[in-house]
């Protein structure tokens, strides 16, 4: 399968609001009622999958493969937070994207994540086969 629409240079942002489901609280850290990092990383993910989802043919799909990022600022319940993904390397059907977070006052994330192209019957056939092993 060729993916040549797929490009360095593609970029795209979503934005999203902070609510008590997305806190550390919620995530197990009790006293720290702010915008979770385990969040903030589904919420990358989301976003990067947005990125390039219009470019893959029927049955292809992306997945996660690596994550480094910095959680540099807190953001209170209530905070618009925009998440910004750009695709900075494509070798074969492995992706990379520069990802940068803000919320209403300050840049909260930066940072790399990997993803791969994947057929999803072909992969869902491995998994199927894993799970009955």
């Amino acid at each position: 399968m060729d993916f040549n629409n797929i490009v360095p240079g593609i970029t795209y942002e979503r934005e999203y609001i902070v609510e008590e489901a997305d806190t550390a609280t919620v995530f197990g850290n009790d006293n720290v009622p702010v915008f979770a990092s385990p969040r903030l990383l589904s919420w990358i993910e989301g976003t990067s999958i947005g990125a390039v989802k219009p470019f893959l043919p029927e049955g292809w799909e992306t997945v996660g493969t690596s994550f480094e990022f910095k959680h540099m600022a807190a953001t209170p319940v209530g905070m618009k937070v925009r998440v910004v993904v750009e695709l900075t390397e494509v070798n074969g059907k492995l992706l990379t994207f520069q990802i940068k977070a803000y919320d209403e006052v300050d840049k909260i994330c930066e940072g790399t994540h990997g993803r791969a192209i994947i057929e999803l019957q072909k992969f869902m056939s491995r998994v199927n086969s894993k799970a009955k092993a």
